[in-house]
């Protein structure tokens, strides 16, 4: 079981950059293959990044690919996203899940960050 808080979105103009954090629960985090995920308006929820469990392996949406960088802080429970060249495109919610590949593994969502690039 985990609890999961996104934070750090915000307004931000095309090309700037943003960090997300995820803030999660306990143990499970810990050993646990981590990801994030968006959802724009009209359009389903997405994969962008995962990240392994020690880190050492990281995963991407080729939309992202050289613009985004997932990482993660055991010690702190958190893993985060560094985004940079943002792009009008990029707006939307992100959320951070357990993942397996690029699938969520629980239902276990937060309320999700609000992203927005201006153009």
């Amino acid at each position: 079981q985990v609890q999961l808080v996104e934070s750090g979105g915000g307004l931000v103009q095309a090309g700037g950059s943003l960090r997300l954090s995820c803030a999660a629960s306990g143990r499970t985090f810990s050993s646990s293959a981590m990801g994030w995920f968006r959802q724009a308006p009209g359009k389903e929820r997405e994969f962008v990044a995962a990240i392994s469990w020690t880190g050492g392996i990281t995963d991407y949406a080729d939309s992202v690919k050289g613009r985004f960088t997932i990482s993660r802080d055991n010690a702190k429970n958190t893993v985060y996203l560094r985004m940079t060249s943002l792009k009008p495109e990029d707006t939307a919610v992100y959320y951070c899940n357990l993942i397996r590949g690029t699938k969520a593994t629980t239902d276990y969502w937060g309320q999700g960050t609000q992203v927005t690039v201006s153009s």
